[in-house]
């Protein structure tokens, strides 16, 4: 084969795919969209979105799922919340949605900077927690969505399940659907499941806490 090689000069690299960050919808009525760039349709709930160097602009199949999940419920006076972060695209959205207050928690500094920037953006930074996930969440809340990867899902599974009040909701992504029997079979002793949602080779688990009882494997 021939190889060519062409100097390129110095950009932003992590920055470049921006250029090409359109607009995208979820559900039936949110959209999320680079700043200044918003669609012409009425009943739209907006997010506004610089993920900075942070994950999560919706377009990744696990983002995606997570984001359809929050549209297609009532979010009205609930509080969620999003670990694993990232942007604080799932928060951001859910509070746009409806939820009176979101806890968004992350490992990365970036990830925690870049929620807080796209919160005050979106103009939703008073009903916003941002915390490191080394710190203690000591109320439990009504939903819980965590769009990381299985095997860390795998391991909080008891933790993850502790946040939330029983009953609570929950969605589980970053999954690719042959790990799905596993997250699941983790999860069983404390929460029951709906069913699962998929798009491409990736996978959204949905369910509930229990009501506190151990339940049988």
């Amino acid at each position: 084969r021939n190889l060519r090689i062409e100097k390129l000069a110095e950009r932003a690299w992590e920055r470049v795919w921006l250029d090409h960050f359109q607009p995208m919808q979820f559900g039936r009525r949110l959209w999320i969209c680079p700043a200044g760039q918003q669609p012409a349709v009425t009943d739209a709930v907006i997010v506004e979105l610089d993920p900075g160097l942070a994950f999560g602009t919706g377009t990744h199949p696990t983002t995606a799922l997570c984001l359809e999940w929050l549209e297609a419920g009532d979010l009205t006076g609930k509080c969620l919340i999003d670990y694993g972060c990232g942007s604080g695209i799932l928060a951001i959205a859910a509070l746009r949605l409806g939820a009176t207050h979101a806890i968004a928690v992350d490992h990365d500094p970036q990830a925690l900077e870049a929620t807080r920037a796209n919160a005050e953006k979106n103009q939703v930074a008073d009903r916003l927690t941002i915390q490191p996930a080394t710190a203690t969440l000591t109320q439990p809340s009504d939903l819980l969505v965590a769009n990381i990867l299985a095997k860390p899902l795998i391991k909080l599974a008891p933790d993850l399940c502790g946040l939330l009040k029983p009953g609570g909701h929950f969605a589980l992504s970053g999954i690719l659907a042959e790990q799905g029997s596993l997250v699941t079979h983790a999860y069983l002793p404390y929460a029951s499941f709906g069913p699962r949602w998929q798009r491409d080779d990736w996978i959204l688990l949905q369910g509930w806490k229990s009501d506190g009882k151990i339940n049988p494997q």
